[in-house]
């Protein structure tokens, strides 16, 4: 990257400084609804504008060194090939905070799958990676969208292809069916199938879907309401439990008991999103006072700042996370 000018003063007393970049770096900022550009701003404070492969920076010196050095490390990625998104100005931003390389984070390929190759977006999201693979239980703990469940899904299906596990074990809690559930048709596993939907659709994603189907049918992948975990035995299995908060304690403690040897644990769950009555309290709340300093546990937490969906999904969960800071309440 090459700087035309250096830095000058403007009239308002502001600091200006016009950078050339390349031609791919320019098409990658300039990306639809101009996320990347509107997210520099936002995190920045500063004035950012591009016209062609011509990129202005103005504001007070503090704000327009930062943000060289983020147009610095994006330019880096795009040249190495990586696609960039508003999220990445978030992980460049906690990078820099850090001193870390962020090609650590970026060329973490946890899995690939017909030329997809699924990484962590944000530091956090490679500090969670980095403590499933080093830990024996691993809970997840954030909001919508910050690859909780995904990225230990991809962990779960390179075990098994690296045959460090010979099966796994997807499981989630069916709280909302409670005395619906009888009015759904089909046997159990049909009624309580909407609630493991999303856990499906993850593993389609990772695998071809006749792949999926014959593991499944021979018990290698095994996708299961929580209630059938109960008095089993899990060995050399990766085992997933999704949507924790809306355990119990005494359910938390009856999964986590079923840990065997040669297995892997992950929990994962949003406190914010609390399905269970107001008067029962949530498993994954109660398990962090229990097991904080147990060795071969780790919690890993995952803020707004991990939501690598939509912008505007990041949004959403900013405005319920206000709405309940303020209210005292569950949103």
């Amino acid at each position: 990257m090459q700087v035309e000018r250096p830095k000058v003063a403007s009239t308002l007393g502001l600091l200006q400084e016009v950078l050339d970049v390349p031609n791919e770096v320019a098409a990658e900022l300039a990306t639809v609804d101009d996320g990347v550009l509107t997210r520099l701003r936002d995190r920045l404070g500063a004035t950012v504008l591009l016209r062609g492969n011509r990129l202005t920076l103005e504001g007070d010196d503090d704000n327009v060194r930062e943000a060289r050095a983020v147009i610095g490390e994006l330019v880096e990625l795009v040249e190495g090939g990586h696609a960039i998104g508003a999220g990445t100005v978030d992980a460049v931003l906690s990078a820099l905070d850090e001193s870390r390389d962020l090609r650590d984070v970026f060329e973490d390929v946890v899995w690939r799958h017909r030329g997809k190759k699924i990484t962590p977006k944000t530091v956090n999201q490679k500090r969670y990676v980095d403590a499933i693979r080093d830990t024996t239980i691993t809970f997840g703990i954030g909001p919508a969208g910050t690859g909780k469940t995904y990225l230990a899904m991809a962990l779960a299906v390179a075990a098994l292809s690296e045959r460090k596990v010979n099966r796994i074990i997807l499981t989630r809690p069916a709280v909302e069916a409670g005395e619906r559930l009888g009015f759904l048709p089909g046997d159990l596993l049909a009624k309580v199938d909407p609630y493991l939907r999303p856990l499906y659709d993850a593993l389609y994603d990772m695998l071809d879907a006749d792949r999926v189907n014959a593991f499944m049918e021979r018990g290698t992948i095994e996708v299961a309401p929580l209630a059938f975990m109960r008095g089993r035995t899990l060995n050399d299995s990766f085992v997933i439990l999704d949507e924790a908060q809306n355990t119990t304690p005494e359910q938390m403690h009856m999964f986590l008991t079923r840990l065997g040897f040669g297995s892997k644990i992950v929990v994962t769950g949003d406190v914010t999103q609390v399905d269970l009555p107001r008067e029962q309290a949530s498993g994954l709340v109660r398990v962090r006072e229990i097991l904080s300093t147990v060795e071969g546990v780790q919690f890993v937490e995952l803020g707004n700042q991990d939501v690598v969906r939509h912008v505007l999904v990041q949004r959403i969960v900013e405005a319920y996370k206000r709405h309940a800071d303020e209210d005292g309440a569950r949103p």
